[in-house]
């Protein structure tokens, strides 16, 4: 018997989004018999207690008899059980500072974790994740701090709506003004913000139009891969060399700064990748973008004025263009920067379910039958140890 427990999200703030739904712990329990699940008790979680109870599904406090611990944001180190297997997003495969005592005590307590974010096809795209909802909340934001910022038109929060499609009926007679929005990426965040470009009427076009023209309506252009990088070298750009020597790359978006009022950022980012554009360009006169929403939101990363999150209650802040530091957003001097790091927790009912659709269909159907080798390379630690795949982090728990 595989029991399974979904753990109650402890990490300030509590995000309310969960790993199964009520309906698909049923699902699973009567289609494999072999699985047990137990949630833990929450008065914070977007489905209650009493929606579990009725699923046929025991809410209890205590966990220990679970051999496998789903969550959803990282687990604060003083709720980890020795020698349990969790799966949450961890942040720490990029050594990101404020979780390594987290990562220091899975390792201490022969803890194994898969992290969901590490979970890839061949090719190197993500499995699971909440992208497309980050996508579509993070989209919203940006649209609405335009809207706040220009005083031409009004959008509520998301969270206020009961769900996506609640949402949708929000932008029933919403008409833009002739704003030119950039989106870049490719993956699930990407098609989320394309998503609402497309309900908003936005139309989309090419790059070379949107670099030449203005419109007197609204437009975005897709920016991919080959559209905002090139090899330093001249030689075609690659999308499996890109990710292994993005070194060897330079930026091309720079001619879209004083094209774009609204930059909606959905490129996956690492420590090797070339920012988008620099501190310098947007001190420039030239420079047009008013509005960012950073959905991806890696601090300092793609996109150089993210100088660190917002909060849930409060999404935007400026960044002043003569200094680069934090003001009060919607300011003639600044530029306003949406960048939260659990935008899904927006619409958390909405987001989980695509999740746990995700993850039955993906993940925990290997692991029913004993693991997979997409598993493995997601594991992070084996009871205790670092894998071979992640021993580079040696360093960042203090073990070199």
């Amino acid at each position: 018997m595989l029991v399974i427990g979904l753990i109650r999200e402890n990490k300030v703030p509590r995000d309310s989004r969960v790993a199964l739904t009520p309906s698909q712990c049923k699902w699973l329990q009567k289609h494999f018999h072999e699985i047990k699940l137990i949630v833990q008790s929450s008065e914070t979680r977007c489905f209650n207690d009493s929606e579990y109870r009725q699923a046929g599904i025991p809410v209890q406090e205590d966990m220990r008899e679970c051999d496998l611990l789903l969550g959803i944001k990282e687990v604060p180190f003083k709720f980890l059980l020795e020698d349990k297997t969790y799966l949450f997003f961890s942040h720490t495969h990029k050594e990101q500072p404020h979780n390594a005592e987290m990562l220091q005590q899975i390792l201490a307590r022969n803890i194994t974790l898969v992290d969901y974010e590490c979970l890839v096809h061949e090719d190197g795209q993500r499995i699971i994740g909440f992208g497309f909802f980050a996508g579509i909340v993070g989209a919203h934001n940006g649209i609405m701090a335009y809207g706040k910022r220009t005083g031409l038109f009004d959008l509520g929060r998301v969270y206020q709506r009961k769900d996506y499609r609640e949402l949708i009926h929000t932008y029933f007679g919403l008409k833009l003004p002739n704003i030119k929005i950039a989106v870049t990426g490719s993956g699930r965040v990407a098609h989320g913000i394309l998503d609402i470009m497309n309900l908003m009427d936005v139309k989309e076009v090419e790059p070379s139009d949107f670099l030449k023209r203005e419109f007197d309506y609204a437009v975005y252009v897709n920016l991919k891969g080959a559209d905002l990088y090139v090899h330093k070298a001249g030689n075609p750009y690659e999308r499996e060399h890109f990710h292994s020597h993005a070194h060897e790359y330079d930026s091309r978006f720079k001619p879209y700064c004083s094209k774009t009022d609204i930059l909606m950022n959905g490129v996956y980012w690492d420590h090797s990748i070339p920012q988008l554009f620099t501190m310098d360009t947007l001190m420039q006169p030239g420079f047009r973008i008013q509005t960012i929403a950073d959905v991806t939101d890696d601090a300092l990363g793609s996109i150089p004025c993210n100088i660190g999150d917002a909060s849930f209650e409060d999404p935007v802040y400026g960044v002043d263009k003569k200094t680069g530091k934090r003001t009060a957003p919607y300011l003639e001097t600044s530029v306003d920067m949406m960048a939260v790091g659990n935008l899904p927790n927006e619409l958390p009912r909405d987001a989980s379910r695509y999740f746990g659709e995700q993850l039955i269909k993906y993940v925990l159907d290997d692991i029913r039958k004993g693991g997979s080798p997409v598993i493995q390379k997601a594991t992070i630690v084996n009871k205790g140890s670092l894998t071979d795949r992640f021993a580079y982090l040696k360093n960042y728990v203090g073990q070199a």
